[in-house]
């Protein structure tokens, strides 16, 4: 029997009416009966097969609807094109970030015209110096279909540099070395590592971190020296449920190897000066509690919620790192999440989160006056930048905002001056005083007040209740949905959308309860919040039921695919990008990623509470006979994150439950994993499709 059945119906409406033929009809994957067994329960999953990569039956399936989506869309390709053009066109091709000192170097990258990849490069003393090109990833990538480099690992000489390599899309790194002053790579490589590299103090030593094969999960630590005949196992995470990684200390005195898992984490530390020691433990890991550690010389500063939901500052003797010896310097506010730390030699910066808005609380290390950094915008996001000098007297940080594109500031930290190094230059006659967003809050269903950044073009009618709206958020891992800028919105920003940001549960933005309510028997607070906030801002005015664009990706898509159940009414359309729809089954499956590490996210389905929520709310189970939006949903066979068949499957189920004749689409990557294409440029043409998905579904044509 053939992996495809065409329906004899007429199909799916297209984006163009009557342009449907009986080439077009959407492919019908073919159902085999599999029964998947837990607590005395049976569930029947007849797309089970589609798990099988190895099948030319699955090959073909995926090929099939690709082809199907290219021949709806097809009515939309000069739109595509004209898309992919302009958004391309607001990109300044000749450019470079902003240099960071490292030594007696400043590194940075740069970007030629036409070209995809970055070239990696430093200048020695000055910013006026020569260019040394350090890697051209375009030659790199010369014949390959997905190339991703990593920015190199500086030796500490700065006289080599390892380089990590992905050409599969998998996340899996080969890692090279490159002889500085030669400028040849050397002919020895490490193989099929996750990426994470850190040096040693003697300029001899590699540590670098390797995965499971098969659950991709974090799990090992390995030491290579230069010449030498084998690589040294430095340290085993045994439980399943922690992953780790490594990085170096802000002194450069030691190795960091962090390993934690959502709710514990556990730091050891080796001394970067002798590497062949053994990692000692910093503090036992103990469960629900969390810490970050930071050297600062005679003492190390640690980020912990040892008491404090939204973590306190501590510190203790470098001596004596028990947990007994922490003694608390910041304490625990209710309304203020300690989200990050930035060590110097007389300054400490924490990044605070405080009503959904960041800032950086400056600490002089020798008692004197504290400060903040603040900014006055009513929605943005700001992040510690490239900060690698010890001994720096200015703190390097990046902004942005709906409004702002992304800059680069470094704040004098013995006056507070704020100055701008860097703003993105975007192309196209972009001028952001022509646009405006706005803060806004809403009361959820239970009662919690929720905050949604917004912004529009001037001069829109916010109340007529017509206009277009995009609304995107992602609501886990208490990864907040911050309100950056972005060039490619434009592209629906200047055709009349409104581009909304609900920053719902399950994120952070509201400290750590906010996080807490929106996962594992909470996690349709999540879901509530999105529909919920796309009801206000009908009630406002701002859009209609006739004219709303929901876009989730990952955990995002896990929304998209539960708001899809709950409130297909509300949508006219929806993105769900490499979407983790299936997340029972997957969570099932202790051999796949996602899975046993993401227990204290989602819940374990061993137990059968957490199994039973699960069920509820799961994507892919809860598909039924409705009229569901029109949908445009993409994989990547090679997504180390969300495996390709969570998308499949839920496409083929869509297909033949749902009622009416909306668009159901799946496009999938047949050569890249979860991040979609490498190149700068190549990666627009994804979004150009998405985009012009949704502008033919409002009408609009150019």
């Amino acid at each position: 029997m053939s992996d495809l059945e065409h329906s004899g119906a007429a199909g799916e409406a297209s984006l163009v009416p009557g342009a449907v033929s009986r080439a077009a009809e959407p492919p019908r994957a073919k159902k085999i009966p599999f029964k998947l067994e837990k607590h005395g329960q049976a569930r029947q999953d007849d797309y089970y097969w589609l798990k099988d990569r190895e099948n030319p039956e699955v090959t073909a399936y995926l090929k099939a609807e690709n082809d199907y989506t290219e021949a709806m869309l097809k009515p939309a390709a000069q739109l595509r094109e004209k898309l992919f053009a302009e958004m391309k066109g607001r990109i300044k091709q000749d450019d470079s970030t902003v240099p960071f000192k490292y030594g007696g170097y400043f590194y940075y990258m740069t970007f030629k015209a036409g070209r995809e990849y970055p070239v990696y490069a430093r200048k020695k003393g000055s910013t006026a110096a020569p260019e040394e090109v350090l890697l051209d990833v375009n030659e790199l990538a010369a014949g390959k279909s997905f190339c991703q480099v990593l920015f190199p690992s500086i030796r500490p000489d700065h006289k080599m540099l390892a380089y990590a390599m992905d050409t599969g899309g998998r996340r899996f790194f080969d890692v090279y070395f490159k002889d500085l002053e030669t400028g040849q790579v050397r002919g020895e490589k490490i193989v099929k590592t996750a990426g994470n590299l850190a040096w040693a103090n003697d300029n001899r030593t590699l540590f670098y971190v390797r995965q499971d094969p098969e659950t991709l999960r974090w799990e090992r630590v390995f030491a290579h020296e230069l010449g030498g005949a084998g690589d040294r196992e430095v340290y085993f995470e045994a439980d399943d449920t922690f992953e780790l990684g490594i990085s170096r200390s802000a002194t450069d005195k030691y190795i960091f190897i962090r390993t934690g898992a959502t709710l514990s984490t556990e730091y050891l530390l080796i001394d970067a000066d002798n590497p062949g020691a053994a990692p000692r433990v910093f503090s036992p890991r103990r469960r629900e509690l969390e810490y970050e550690v930071e050297d600062g010389g005679a003492k190390f500063y640690i980020l912990n919620n040892d008491g404090a939901r939204n973590f306190k500052l501590s510190e203790c003797p470098a001596g004596d790192t028990s947990k007994a010896a922490w003694t608390d310097l910041v304490p625990h506010r209710d309304d203020t999440l300690l989200e990050d730390m930035q060590v110097f030699a007389d300054r400490l910066i924490l990044k605070e989160l405080r009503g959904a808005l960041g800032r950086f609380h400056v600490f002089s290390r020798a008692g004197g006056p504290d400060s903040y950094i603040n900014f006055d915008e009513p929605a943005y996001q700001a992040e510690f930048g490239d900060n690698y000098e010890y001994n720096s007297d200015k703190l390097r940080l990046t902004y942005e905002s709906l409004t702002t594109p992304d800059s680069v500031y470094d704040a004098d930290l013995k006056t507070g001056a704020l100055v701008l190094l860097k703003r993105r230059e975007v192309l196209g006659g972009f001028k952001p005083e022509a646009y405006k967003e706005e803060r806004l809050w809403f009361t959820a269903r239970d009662g919690e007040k929720v905050p949604v950044s917004v912004v529009y073009k001037k001069g829109l009618d916010l109340k007529s209740g017509k206009n277009p709206l995009h609304i995107y958020s992602y609501g886990a891992y208490g990864c907040s949905s911050d309100p950056c800028f972005s060039p490619v919105r434009l592209s629906l920003l200047d055709r009349g959308f409104i581009c909304a940001i609900p920053h719902i549960r399950g994120g952070s933005e509201l400290g750590r309860r906010w996080y807490e309510d929106g996962r594992q028997l909470k996690k349709k607070n999540t879901f509530h919040d999105f529909i919920d906030a796309t009801r206000f801002l009908i009630a406002e005015g701002y859009t209609s039921a006739g004219h709303v664009y929901a876009e989730g990706g990952s955990a995002g898509g896990l929304l998209m695919g539960a708001v899809a159940n709950m409130a297909p009414e509300l949508y006219k359309g929806m993105l769900a990008e490499v979407p983790f729809v299936d997340v029972l089954t997957t969570m099932l499956d202790p051999d796949i990623p996602l899975t046993t590490g993401e227990y204290d996210e989602w819940g374990n389905p061993d137990v059968r509470e957490c199994y039973d929520y699960l069920l509820s709310y799961s994507p892919y189970d809860n598909v039924a006979g409705k009229a569901y939006p029109n949908m445009l949903i993409t994989a990547g066979l090679n997504d180390s994150q969300v495996q390709y068949w969570e998308p499949a499957k839920w496409t083929a189920r869509l297909r033949e439950m749902k009622t009416g004749d909306n668009l159901i689409l799946l496009k999938t990557d047949m050569d890249t994993g979860h991040g979609g294409k490498s190149g700068r440029f190549e990666s627009l043409k994804l979004t150009a499709l998405e985009y012009a998905f949704l502008l033919r579904l409002e009408g609009l044509q150019g």
